[in-house]
């Protein structure tokens, strides 16, 4: 008899292991790590999932008394070693258990367990996800020899086409009209051969002409040094870290690559991730142009049935190499020698939902886990990663730091100049342009070149206000200014999405909420007013191309806006986050910075490394081929060292300032540091819970060095959707189990009716 470890899919930090069931002999072959079961747990049928396997029983429970699985629901999803960095994830971010070993399943599949009656097996509920087969048609050799009769005009079309070779039904019906039924007639006469395939859904390849990946002749010193380092990492299996620091457009994705290259000729697999969807249409173009169909992709925005079949493409070994977001951390690719996180210090790689996991620090737990070589690629390599480096390792792993600092063949970093809007309007300058921002538009598209222009936020303007009282109308359910959009003429709440008509709010006259003045104002800059003011200054024949969230929302929208610019012959691309990084187009050669200080002055400690980050990202989008580029930045706040640091391509004059005032407040990368957030609709509740929580923990560390619990106080976002929101902050030496701690405090609180409670461990959103 075989006993199986099984992790019940009940939520609850109170259920914080796995329970031991027996494999009955007919479910042997089935019932394996990995597996989804049915087993019963207190008197009632609960979905479970295999997380080890054994011979003996446990110890402490006589055989005799260990119940049987009842059903197997799902294949194996993960092996012994994902159950493991399972088990991990939920220790480290302090997450219930099942939380921890969803992102390991097949995608679509559902939790929940039904059948058609009391005597049928139970079925587990997938969200249209599985296999698809798919009817092909093809000729047999009695078509040699068939002659359709005269009015059989559909049939003779079909047999026309597939001369040419097999085809779907399903393509031949969309050309042919009626072709399903004259394959079916054209079946029973032997004449056609009809037979199911595995269809793969989601496989089209992107169309940019930057999309491609032509090997270059030599590699760059840099490109060597990189490579070699990765090759070393790769040989110790031991899940060392090698950290590509590289200018932008000094050849990251080559390095890559060739990384690739030497783990599958090695007969081993590698997982890609990048930070932004946008991003997925030009990496993939560029991987299968060197890899072919060994690639998978996986992302959020393909379809349960699509992001199914890329991942059981993993997961019969025909895809040894996986692109993908953060979520393709978790795909089945069960001999994995490389890891590469691209971009590694964007925020989107930190997951805001349970299991709130950094796939950097993932990662390398799985890396060493499965003795692979983690990459981390970037041109402003985060704080932590750098802290690390600088350290020569972190938890007995190796971590290596390689420059790049220079691009491949005659291109060059570009020429920066940051514009002091402040003096702009001392001088008499309204326009969102500068002058010199506008000069420079206005010579780019003269030279049949193309631009980028970033702005952080969308809409057409950044809030109303009353110009007699000052009153900015807020989401009656969020504390939150409200978004002006001037097409459709909403205010829009872009916390909780919901718009109101700028005619019926707050009243069908469309007065101040406070005093009742008619006179608001639009203030502040949005992407659909830079747009407009773009439409006023360039010629008529110039591509002026937004990408936003409004403007992205379709499927499949990143891959044809940024095709549209591709294959303008001069274009202008005004965007928020998703264009600053990434993207490369060897015709843009003027970027600009519309309002660098948007996020500059947020209260959150990161705020100015991620102005420098994104500002030296989106300087990057510049001069990539042989001509020059220009990167103009707009600014209130010209004298900060993130803009010195962008104007002279120098890292050093940013990061001096900073670490030290990190060092001097213990913030990371000089501490860990936790948000603990509960919300709920009664105020005097949230506020209890989360007194409760601090005191517990300070109780806890007293007087330890390097600890230090801040509130509890109000959130930033005060109010969301009507829920009151308050949080506590931990901070802890870098070596602390602080998962551990505050998830077991957490589940030895008593629980409040309404009340929920988020452990946010190495948290990046304080907001």
């Amino acid at each position: 008899m075989r006993y199986a470890s099984v992790v019940l899919d009940i939520p609850t930090r109170q259920l914080d292991g796995a329970f031991s069931y027996a494999v009955p002999p007919e479910l042997e072959a089935a019932a394996v790590t990995g597996a989804t079961v049915l087993v019963s747990f207190s008197h009632r049928a609960a979905v479970g999932y295999v997380v080890a396997m054994s011979d003996q029983p446990p110890a402490d429970v006589p055989a005799n008394k260990i119940q049987p699985i009842e059903q197997v629901l799902a294949p194996p999803a993960f092996d012994d070693i994902a159950a493991g960095v399972a088990f991990w994830m939920a220790r480290e971010y302090a997450c219930a258990l099942p939380d921890a070993i969803r992102p390991f399943l097949a995608p679509g599949q559902k939790v929940r367990v039904t059948r058609a009656s009391d005597d049928a097996p139970w079925e587990l509920v997938n969200e249209r996800a599985g296999a698809v087969d798919a009817r092909w048609a093809s000729l047999t050799p009695a078509a040699n020899d068939y002659v359709p009769a005269k009015t059989a005009s559909r049939q003779r079309a079909v047999i026309d086409a597939l001369r040419e070779g097999p085809q779907r039904v399903s393509e031949l019906s969309a050309t042919i009209p009626g072709a399903a039924s004259a394959v079916t007639a054209l079946a029973k006469r032997g004449v056609v051969q009809i037979e199911s395939r595995r269809q793969i859904r989601g496989t089209d390849v992107t169309t940019l002409s930057s999309a491609a990946a032509p090997r270059p002749d030599t590699l760059t010193a840099g490109q060597e040094a990189a490579l070699a380092a990765i090759e070393e990492a790769r040989r110790a299996g031991r899940g060392d870290v090698v950290l590509v620091d590289g200018v932008t457009g000094s050849g990251k994705t080559e390095v890559y690559l060739a990384a690739i290259e030497h783990a599958l000729a090695d007969g081993r697999g590698a997982l890609v991730l990048v930070p932004e969807i946008s991003l997925t249409a030009q990496t993939v173009g560029r991987f299968r142009s060197r890899f072919g169909d060994d690639v998978a992709v996986l992302h959020s925005r393909l379809s349960t049935g699509e992001r199914f079949d890329q991942w059981d493409l993993v997961r019969q070994g025909r895809a040894r190499v996986v692109v993908g977001a953060r979520s393709a951390l978790f795909a089945p690719l069960a001999n994995c020698g490389l890891i590469i996180i691209d971009e590694e210090h964007e925020g989107s790689y930190k997951q805001d939902k349970s299991p709130r996991y950094h796939a950097r620090e993932v990662a390398a737990h799985l890396a060493a886990a499965r003795g692979a070589a983690l990459v981390l690629g970037s041109a402003t390599p985060s704080l932590e990663s750098l802290g690390r480096c600088r350290a020569g390792g972190h938890a007995g792993v190796r971590w290596v730091r390689v420059e790049m600092p220079e691009r491949p063949g005659r291109a060059s970093l570009p020429e920066v100049s940051v514009v002091d809007m402040a003096e702009q309007f001392r001088g008499g300058g309204r326009s969102v342009f500068s002058a010199q921002l506008a000069d420079a538009l206005r010579q780019t598209v003269e030279r049949g070149e193309k631009a980028v222009l970033l702005l952080n936020r969308r809409g057409f303007a950044s809030f109303l206000m009353c110009r007699e009282c000052g009153c900015v109308p807020q989401c009656p359910h969020c504390s939150t200014a409200l978004t002006y959009h001037e097409r459709g003429h909403l205010l829009a709440c872009h916390t909780c999405g919901r718009t109101w008509p700028v005619r019926a709010f707050p009243d069908p006259s469309t007065r101040c909420p406070n005093c009742g003045s008619r006179y608001l104002a639009a203030y502040g800059v949005g992407t659909q007013r830079v747009e407009d003011e773009l439409a006023l200054l360039l010629p008529e024949d110039v591509e002026i191309v937004r990408m936003d969230a409004d403007t992205t929302r379709a499927k499949g929208a990143h891959q044809r806006l940024l095709e549209q610019f591709d294959a303008a012959e001069r274009a202008v691309l005004v965007g928020t986050q998703m264009i600053a990084k990434g993207l490369d187009f060897p015709e843009v050669t003027l970027v600009g910075v519309i309002n660098a200080d948007t996020m500059l002055k947020l209260p959150d400690f990161r705020a100015a490394e991620r102005t420098y980050d994104l500002l030296e990202q989106v300087a990057g989008r510049a001069g990539r081929g042989e001509r020059p580029g220009q990167v103009i930045v707009q600014t209130y706040w010209a004298t900060h060292p993130a803009m010195r640091a962008v104007a002279s391509h120098d890292r050093q004059v940013f990061l001096a300032a900073e670490l030290a005032e990190r060092e001097e407040a213990c913030y990371p990368p000089f501490s860990r540091l936790a948000n603990v957030v509960a919300w709920g609709r009664v105020e005097g509740d949230v506020r209890a819970v989360t007194e409760e929580l601090a005191a517990a923990v300070r109780e806890r560390v007293g007087a330890l060095p390097g600890w230090e619990v801040l509130g509890p106080a109000d959130c930033v976002r005060g109010r969301v959707k009507d829920q009151v929101r308050r949080h506590v902050m931990v901070k802890a030496p870098v070596d602390a189990e602080l998962g551990v701690l505050l998830g077991g405090i957490a589940a030895s609180l008593p629980r409040r009716r309404g009340i929920n409670m988020a452990v946010d461990i190495d948290a990046y959103d304080l907001m």
